[in-house]
């Protein structure tokens, strides 16, 4: 069994392929591999799983689940073997669906789902620029925040106080203890300045991750209390923030603050959209 420590995103990266219309994919068989499964007909039953809930979320299976056949040589002979093309975002499903007991599949939810989940909520995600992806993921931040605080309340996160402590709570797992005013301090911002008009994609999508995955959790399993739902929102910020470690990312408190806000990239583009009237 592989160690470990040797995985990291370009585990991942090794095994994607590129179809002649440059589109990204993996074939089942090679991530089966990755992914610990020793017997194709267990990891048959996650990607039945997967394609399971691809259906129940509105998405068109055969677009992210795509059966082939390829030859491979059996001793002298070769014999036709089923295979299965993926898409990113169905690979991100597998995982969601894979034995949680695996430490291997913990380091794939995170590099599938950010980037999945980047792809499934902003449109032609790849091939914006860095401005662009920065405003794009503040601009799902905004939506998601209200989701997520939507289901503080229905956790019982009430008062204004309470749903800080709970948002504190969310950053000190994904920083490794600093909360907002720590954050903020590290940034250099003023006081009216919010942190997260001063991240870039990278971190941003981190943030972004935290409060999708913090969001499901408390509804998925249907939290109750604010004790609970503080300890989860910091269980969820620790673990993403571990799997990045583990994929030998950057730290979120590392991660550089960009020199433009994201005020200012929004003046820029209403600027270049006025000029272009």
């Amino acid at each position: 069994m592989p160690n470990i420590k040797n995985y990291s995103e370009q585990t991942f990266e090794a095994i994607k392929h590129i179809n002649e219309y440059g589109e990204e994919f993996w074939y089942a068989r090679e991530l089966q591999h990755i992914l610990e499964y020793a017997e194709w007909r267990n990891f048959e039953n996650v990607i039945q799983k997967a394609r399971l809930a691809c259906r129940n979320s509105g998405n068109v299976e055969k677009t992210h689940f795509v059966d082939v056949n390829k030859i491979v040589e059996a001793g002298v002979t070769s014999k036709p073997l089923n295979d299965i093309m993926l898409s990113r975002y169905a690979c991100y499903l597998i995982v969601q669906n894979g034995d949680p007991t695996k430490e291997v599949i913990a380091l794939g939810q995170t590099y599938f789902a950010v980037k999945a989940r980047q792809q499934e909520l902003i449109e032609d995600y790849d091939q914006l620029n860095e401005d662009q992806k920065r405003l794009a993921i503040r601009n799902e931040m905004v939506e998601h925040n209200k989701s997520l605080a939507d289901a503080a309340r229905m956790a019982g996160v009430i008062e204004s106080l309470d749903y800080a402590i709970f948002q504190n709570k969310g950053y000190q797992g994904l920083y490794g203890g600093l909360g907002q005013k720590e954050i903020h301090a590290k940034k250099g911002l003023k006081k009216s300045q919010k942190i997260l008009d001063h991240m870039g994609s990278t971190e941003l999508a981190a943030n972004l991750f935290r409060a999708t995955q913090t969001d499901e959790k408390l509804r998925r399993e249907n939290i109750r209390g604010k004790e609970k739902a503080n300890q989860t929102h910091y269980e969820v910020g620790k673990k993403v923030r571990q799997t990045i470690q583990d994929l030998g990312g950057t730290m979120p408190e590392d991660l550089p603050t960009p020199g433009k806000s994201i005020k200012q990239i929004e003046r820029e583009q209403r600027k270049l959209l006025k000029d272009d009237e």
